[in-house]
C-alpha cells in the first residue's frame, strides 16, 4: 500500500511517500523550484515521490493533508472579527487565495495526478506530533510541539504509545512562542520564517538583560510553561508587521535595517529572547514529564529546530532521552500526515525504527558526467573518493560534497554539504565571506565520529541530525576555532558507521589525527540546498569552493572562468488533464457562439468562429501540450480580473458584515482570549477534537 502526505501554503511545502509504512521518498518543494522556503503546492515534490516509487497517482491508496483547511479558515475569520475594521486590506488581499487554492487542495491534487482514492485531513499539530513520535525509535514518549500556529493551536503536549499519538493540552493563537520569536526576528532585521536561526546564532554575542522585562511586560508565563502574550506590543493580528511602535519604544530603538550594523543593543535583544524561549520550553518540558510520566521526549514544530534550547533541555536532565525529527518545521508535516494516514486512519501497527533522512533524489554516474561535460568542468574518477577529499581537506581546501540521496529537512547531514578543516582559525571567515556570502557572526557546525565525540564536546550520546548545541570539552586534543561559537558552544552532528560522512571523516582522522570536520549546507546565502548536479555545478562555480566531490568524480576549480546560467523561476504548467479540460471548454465556448451566429448572424462569422472551436477541440483530444501557452496567457488574465473582483467583494464583506459583528462581539466577550489573567495558574486547555479525518474541519 502507498500513502502520500502533503504540507503546503505556509512555508516549506513538502511531500512524503510511504510504502507499507516505510518512507520511500520525501522532499521539500524548494529544492526543485529553487525558491527558499517555497510555500506553493508541492507539485514537483509530489512528482518526485511518485517517480521514486515507480507509481502513478492512481496507484496511491490514501493521501493525507497535514492540516484541516476549514479550521484554519475559521481562525482567520475569528481574527478578522476580533480586529476589524483594522486589517481590512490584508484580509481582502489574502482571501482570494483561500478560495482558489487553500480550500481546494484535494481538487487540485486529483486533477494533477488522476488520484481516485480517499483523501483525508489531519490537524496541523497532530501532524507535527506524529512526525516526532511515529518516526522515532521509542515505543512510549511525551510529545512537545511548538511553532507559529496551525489551525488554532500553537503549542501542544501529548503522549505517544505504540502506533497512537494522543494530544492532551494545547495553547491557542495568538499566544505563540513561534510568533513571539519571529517578532524579535523581524526587529533584528531578519526575514520572518527564514532568519530565526540567525537570532539564535546572534544571541551569544549579547547579554540577556531584557529577559526579565520581557517576561514581566510581554509574556505572562506560568509555572507549567503555558503563557499569554500582551498583544499591545505586536501587530501580527491585523497589520503587515509583526511588531508596532510600542515594541520599539520598549527597547528604545528602531528595528535594525536588514543590512545594517549590529549594536550591543541588538546583541542583547537576541540574547534576551533566546533566554525567554529556553525558559518557556524548560517549563513546558517539566510539565510534560509530570503529566505523561514518560522518561523520553519527542519534539517537532519550527521551534524544535532551536538547537541551543534543545541542548539546554538535554542538560537539564528532565528527560533521559530526547528525539527531534530532523525536518521539524512544516516540511515535516508531510511526514506526520503520511504516518497519521497509515497508523491512525488505516490502523496499521508500528515497529519503531527511527528515521533515515536520506530519502531525496539521487543521480547516477551517467547523469552526473553528462552534466559536468555540459557545463565544461573537467573531472577525474577517484576511488575511494573519501580518501581524495580527506587529502584536500588536510591541505586547507574547501570541498563541495554531493553524494547519493538528498537529505529531508533544513540541515545538510551528508548528502549535500560543504566540508572544511575545523582546526583552521581563518576558515569560518573564509567560508562566510567568499563561499556562502553570509553574515560573519554565523557559526558552522562540526561533524564528529561518534566514538570520539566526548573528547571534543560535552555530549554523551548520538546527535545525528545536528539539532543539539553543546559546550566544547575542556582540554580537547585539537582546538576547533572554525566550528566553536563565541560562547564556546557547537551544534554537533555525530557520525557512526554506515552514515554518509563516515568514510571521509575516518579518512581525515587517519591522515590528521582529528576526527572532526566543519560541515555546512551546499548552497549560497538566500538559496536552497542544491538538489541536482546542475545546481551543484552552479553553486560550485559561483562561489569560492576549491573542489567538488560529486558522485565518484573529483572536480577541481578550473583556471578559466566558467559560469552556469541561473535557473529561471519556474512557473507552474497545467497538467495534461487540465489542458484537455481547458481545450474542451474553450472549444465548446467558440462552438456555441458559432452556432448562435449561424442562427441569428452572418454565416461567415459563424464559419470563422467554428475554426477555433475545431482547433481547440482537436488539440484537447490529440495534442493538449500545444495549449500550454494559450492556457497560460488566458489564465493569467483571468486570474488578474478574478483577483481584482474578489478583492473588492471581500473588502465590502469585511467592512459591512464582519466589522459590525466584530465590534458587537468584542463589547461582550474576549473572542481570542487577548487579555491575560494574572490570577490563573495555567493557560493550557484540553486539545480540541480533531474530528473526522475525512473532513476539512
Amino acid at each position: 500500500m502507498h500513502v502520500l502526505g502533503i504540507s503546503c501554503f505556509y512555508h516549506d511545502s513538502a511531500a512524503t511517500l510511504l510504502r507499507e509504512g516505510q518512507v520511500v521518498a520525501a522532499a521539500q518543494e524548494e529544492r526543485f523550484s529553487r525558491l527558499k522556503h517555497d510555500a506553493a503546492f508541492p507539485e514537483s515534490a509530489i512528482e518526485y515521490c511518485l517517480a521514486e516509487a515507480g507509481i502513478g497517482g492512481a496507484d496511491l491508496d490514501l493521501v493525507c493533508f497535514y492540516e484541516k483547511p476549514l479550521q484554519k479558515f475559521d481562525r482567520l475569520l475569528e481574527t478578522a472579527m476580533a480586529t476589524a475594521p483594522k486589517g481590512a486590506w490584508r484580509f481582502a488581499r489574502t482571501m482570494p487565495e483561500w478560495f482558489t487554492s487553500r480550500l481546494r487542495v484535494e481538487e487540485r491534487f486529483r486533477a494533477l495526478t488522476g488520484f481516485i482514492g480517499e483523501f483525508v485531513y489531519a490537524t496541523h499539530h497532530e501532524s507535527h506530533g506524529a512526525s516526532a513520535f511515529l518516526a522515532s525509535p521509542f515505543t512510549n514518549a511525551a510529545i512537545l510541539t511548538c511553532d507559529g500556529v496551525g489551525e488554532w493551536a500553537t503549542n501542544t503536549i501529548g503522549l505517544g504509545q505504540g502506533h497512537q499519538v494522543e494530544q492532551r493540552v494545547e495553547l491557542h493563537f495568538p499566544h505563540s512562542l513561534g510568533l513571539l520569536y519571529s517578532a524579535f526576528t523581524q526587529y533584528l532585521g531578519f526575514r520572518v520564517n527564514n532568519g530565526e536561526f540567525k537570532v539564535m546564532g546572534l544571541a551569544p554575542y549579547g547579554r540577556p538583560r531584557f529577559a526579565e522585562q520581557i517576561l514581566a511586560s510581554m509574556v505572562d508565563l506560568k509555572e507549567d510553561g503555558s503563557y499569554r502574550l500582551c498583544l499591545d506590543f505586536f501587530d501580527f493580528l491585523s497589520g503587515e508587521s509583526m511588531i508596532n511602535d510600542d515594541f520599539c519604544r520598549f527597547f528604545g530603538s528602531q528595528p535594525r535595517s536588514p543590512e545594517g550594523p549590529f549594536s550591543d543593543l541588538y546583541h542583547d535583544v537576541a540574547a534576551s529572547i533566546q533566554s525567554v524561549a529556553e525558559e518557556i520550553l524548560l517549563r513546558q518540558a517539566r510539565y510534560a514529564r509530570e503529566t505523561t510520566g514518560s522518561e523520553k521526549l519527542c519534539m517537532a514544530g519550527g521551534v524544535a529546530l532551536n538547537g541551543v534550547a534543545n541542548g539546554r533541555l538535554l542538560r537539564s536532565g528532565i528527560f533521559e532521552e530526547i528525539w527531534i525529527q530532523p525536518a521539524a518545521s512544516d516540511s515535516g508535516g508531510s511526514l506526520g500526515a503520511a504516518l497519521i494516514g497509515w497508523h491512525h486512519h488505516l490502523g496499521k501497527e508500528r515497529e519503531p525504527r527511527g528515521f533515515n533522512p536520506f530519502v531525496g533524489p539521487a543521480f547516477d554516474e551517467q547523469t552526473i558526467a553528462a552534466t559536468l561535460a555540459e557545463v565544461g568542468l573537467a573531472w577525474e574518477r577517484r576511488s575511494p573518493i573519501e580518501d581524495a577529499v580527506a587529502a584536500l581537506l588536510a591541505k586547507g581546501k574547501v570541498v563541495g560534497w554531493f553524494q547519493d540521496r538528498m537529505e529531508f529537512g533544513p540541515r545538510a547531514l551528508g548528502g549535500r554539504s560543504i566540508l572544511a578543516d575545523a582546526r583552521l582559525p581563518d576558515m569560518k571567515d573564509r567560508i562566510n565571506d567568499s563561499i556562502k556570502f553570509r553574515e560573519s557572526f554565523r557559526p558552522f557546525a562540526p561533524i564528529a565520529l561518534l566514538h570520539q565525540v566526548e573528547t571534543y564536546f560535552e555530549l554523551d550520546r548520538e546527535s545525528p541530525y545536528m539539532l543539539l548545541v553543546v559546550p566544547t570539552a575542556e582540554g580537547a586534543s585539537s582546538p576547533l576555532p572554525a566550528t566553536t561559537h563565541i560562547d564556546g558552544s557547537a551544534r554537533v552532528q555525530t557520525v557512526d558507521e554506515g552514515a554518509p560522512f563516515f568514510g571521509v571523516l575516518s579518512a581525515f582522522d587517519e591522515q590528521t589525527g582529528c576526527p572532526v570536520l566543519l560541515n555546512t549546507s551546499f548552497n549560497r546565502r538566500g538559496e536552497p540546498i542544491v538538489c541536482t548536479p546542475l545546481d551543484a555545478c552552479r553553486t560550485f562555480l559561483g562561489s569560492g569552493l576549491d573542489a567538488m566531490a560529486i558522485g565518484p568524480f573529483l572536480v577541481l576549480r578550473p583556471h578559466e572562468k566558467l559560469t552556469v546560467a541561473p535557473q529561471a523561476a519556474q512557473s507552474r504548467r497545467a497538467s495534461s488533464v487540465e489542458l484537455r479540460r481547458f481545450g474542451a471548454v474553450t472549444a465548446v465556448l467558440f462552438g456555441n457562439i458559432s452556432a448562435l451566429n449561424a442562427l441569428f448572424g452572418p454565416w461567415y462569422l459563424a464559419a470563422l468562429l467554428a475554426l477555433p472551436a475545431a482547433v481547440f477541440g482537436g488539440l484537447a483530444l490529440f495534442a493538449p501540450l500545444w495549449l500550454v501557452g494559450v492556457e497560460r496567457v488566458l489564465s493569467r488574465a483571468g486570474r488578474r480580473v478574478a483577483v481584482f473582483n474578489s478583492t473588492v467583494l471581500v473588502m465590502l464583506i469585511y467592512l459591512l458584515l464582519l466589522t459590525p459583528m466584530g465590534i458587537v462581539r468584542r463589547r461582550f466577550a474576549d473572542p481570542l482570549s487577548l487579555r491575560s489573567d494574572k490570577g490563573a495558574t495555567s493557560y493550557w486547555r484540553p486539545t480540541l477534537d480533531r474530528g473526522d479525518y475525512r473532513r476539512m474541519y
